[in-house]
């Protein structure tokens, strides 16, 4: 019992610690592996996924042509999924020749839409986004020149938020802020895992069609990356959105993403073979499935101090600091409404809350529950 004790420990530690210093220490020690960057211009087409936004589109699209970056070479699609809120009108009100409306025959979610539109696109790099999703200026430019470097298949931008509104946001940048070192550190070293819906580029013939239920940010990067190319991280490329508003809704989002990515990464489970993917598949190991394992590691170790508890003051300790952090967690459920959560009881909450979420959607992909749209699950046994 005292040795699984110490396994579990170890992995809970491994995942949040341990791997950022393995990942560092692969770069000391002289797996540095720097992307070779270039000013080029190609033609660009710039994805927008939009259900029912007929309050940001008309914004998203100005913002998309404002981009530093010729407009001859650049072409806009809408991938409107059915809205019916005058999303489709508001873009063919604006009559731009580069701007397009794809409008889907049936509502059958993003990454759908995605495979009809790559099948027209014309650009040499497909950016995609979200129709809430603004960029900076010069962040289309600054994702193309990682294309200088041949070995380079996909580009991952950073999204940022607005304004501070509410501790969801506070506590989602915490969690950003420790993503983007881990990031950092992965590209050193090769490639990062997955990418991200609001900002990211690939090269145009990479693509390959997805599963409707698949997480295309997440796929499709990795489907690269196994094809021999790398999928890099370029911080000085920047989106804003507005975070959500409160945790509930937090919660709900992360739900589903990890309900669509623990069902795609099965879908794909040579990708964990190190033997045909080398380091790669140790990170998806250790920053993807092994994260999404953390709560049943979390609860296992909680019974096993409870039963260890009086056999020795280190177990007794290690009791304590669980029962500290639970419980802070438990204040910040019972202040989560409230305009201003002291960080001691927020911490401890979001990251309950994310770890509860990874839990609830694995299980809902076990209980055949998938996602195909923006938030509409479905049971498909």
């Amino acid at each position: 019992m005292e040795t699984l004790f110490w396994i579990l420990a170890g992995l809970i530690f491994y995942v949040y610690a341990g791997y950022p210093v393995l990942l560092w220490l692969m770069r000391v020690l002289g797996s540095d592996k720097s992307v070779l960057l270039g000013a080029l211009e190609p033609t660009v087409t710039i994805l927008i996924s939009a259900y029912n936004e007929v309050g940001v589109i008309t914004e998203k699209i100005n913002n998309s042509l404002a981009l530093d970056y010729p407009s001859k070479k650049l072409e806009i699609i809408v991938i409107s999924d059915c809205s019916d809120d005058g999303t489709d009108e508001a873009v063919g009100a604006l009559g731009l020749p580069n701007v397009k409306l794809l409008r889907m025959s049936d509502r059958s979610g993003k990454t759908m839409g995605l495979n009809a539109a790559l099948k027209v696109a014309m650009g040499e790099i497909v950016v995609f986004s979200d129709a809430n999703a603004m960029y900076e200026p010069q962040s289309l430019r600054h994702m193309v020149r990682n294309f200088h470097d041949r070995t380079v298949g996909a580009v991952v931008g950073e999204s940022t938020y607005a304004d501070d509104k509410g501790n969801a946001q506070e506590n989602e940048s915490l969690y950003w802020k420790y993503e983007t070192k881990v990031k950092l550190l992965e590209t050193g070293v090769g490639s990062v895992v997955g990418g991200d819906g609001a900002i990211y580029a690939i090269r145009k013939n990479l693509y390959r069609p997805m599963r409707a239920d698949a997480l295309s940010d997440f796929v499709n990067p990795i489907q690269i990356v196994m094809n021999g190319y790398r999928c890099v991280y370029e911080p000085a490329a920047r989106s804003i959105e507005e975070a959500t508003d409160n945790l509930e809704k937090e919660f709900r989002r992360k739900v589903r993403i990890v309900n669509r990515a623990w069902r795609a990464l099965w879908s794909i489970p040579s990708v964990l073979n190190p033997f045909a993917y080398g380091f790669f598949a140790i990170e998806v190991i250790s920053h993807k499935l092994l994260r999404w394992m953390v709560p049943g590691i979390l609860i296992a170790l909680l019974l096993i101090s409870l039963q260890l508890s009086a056999a020795g003051v280190m177990y007794g300790v290690a009791l304590s600091a669980q029962a500290v952090l639970y419980s802070c967690a438990a204040g910040g459920y019972l202040m989560r409404k409230s305009n201003s959560m002291p960080r001691v009881f927020a911490v401890p909450y979001y990251f309950c809350l994310v770890n509860y979420a990874s839990a609830f959607g694995i299980i809902e992909a076990f209980c055949g529950k998938t996602y195909t749209t923006w938030n509409t699950p479905r049971t498909i046994c």
